[in-house]
């Protein structure tokens, strides 16, 4: 693939409530060694400069988000032939806080939202590169971050494939990425071939939590061995959507080394995404937010 150097930064867009995390900046960045294929999400913009990064990965809550932010993600990616992989999270907000998994479960099942998700398609399906879209994803894990995680299977399975109609049908283009965590559970919430292009994974290692938990640290083909043999009995090519590690150097070193290795025993590993942010979300057992950022990971 040809890449475009010398492209614009990114801006943020202002809005209401939220908008898509954009890069600001360009710093140096290493993209692991190996061959399969490497993508990240990068709003601080480490991988701006970085060839061999063929997936830009971005995050759109499908309320209060200005669609505009889309358009300038499609030119960012486009000056460096990469790939756009749009991770839809469908939050729903009241005034003065996010609503509850019933509302948006009963929202979108009554179709409720369905104008949110068709607004959205309408803009993909004029974008030039190359759109995954990946609509709410992790949706079997049940530690309460998300409010469309844990439902019964059969009412996710029945949200999933109505956003997935509405949007195939405004973009008809797509590849759909159905992304679980990787949890046991998982298959319950498979909503069929039809409506699968490729099976996501998230994987994170964080070195002092799993010191703790299991009495030592843990290397990435251990959790990806674990995940990925849940992940392929389905037939798709399955990718690392969310890719993240954090620990001694040593630590680092061993994950860094191992992330885009050719992985024979598994023929449907695609490619991996590392997301490069901060996180969000309380980790387990007292250990905070975990800082995936490139220059953040090791520990002291």
């Amino acid at each position: 693939m040809k890449i475009v150097q010398n492209s614009p930064r990114w801006k943020k867009f202002l809005t209401v409530g939220a908008a898509i995390a954009v890069p600001l900046m360009v710093s140096a960045a290493v993209v692991p060694p190996g061959d399969l294929p490497y993508g990240a999400f990068d709003p601080v913009g480490d991988f701006s400069d970085e060839t061999d990064v063929l997936i830009e990965h971005i995050f759109l809550p499908w309320e209060d988000v200005s669609l505009v932010s889309l358009l300038d993600a499609d030119e960012y990616a486009l000056a460096r032939d990469r790939a756009l992989m749009v991770t839809i999270e469908p939050w729903t907000w009241t005034v003065d806080e996010r609503n509850t998994p019933r509302f948006l479960r009963d929202g979108i099942l009554g179709g409720y939202y369905d104008a949110n998700m068709r607004g959205i398609c309408q803009v993909l399906k004029d974008l030039q590169s190359p759109i995954s879209v990946r609509w709410g994803h992790e949706m079997e894990r049940d530690e309460g971050q998300f409010i469309w995680s844990d439902w019964a299977p059969e009412d996710y399975i029945t949200a999933y494939k109505r956003m997935i109609d509405i949007c195939r049908a405004e973009a008809p283009d797509i590849n759909v990425v159905w992304s679980p965590a990787g949890d046991e559970g998982l298959a319950a919430y498979y909503p069929g071939d039809d409506y699968v292009d490729l099976v996501g994974l998230s994987i994170f290692g964080l070195e002092p939590w799993e010191v703790e938990i299991f009495g030592g640290p843990r290397n990435y083909g251990e959790w990806l061995d674990e995940t990925y043999a849940r992940a392929s009995v389905f037939g798709k090519p399955v990718i690392v959507a969310e890719l993240g590690y954090v620990g001694s150097a040593a630590y680092v070193e061993s994950w860094e080394n191992e992330v885009r290795q050719p992985q024979p025993d598994k023929p449907l590993l695609s490619g991996v995404v590392y997301f490069n942010q901060k996180e969000v979300y309380q980790w387990p057992d007292g250990y905070g937010l975990p800082d995936w950022r490139l220059e953040n990971r090791i520990l002291e």
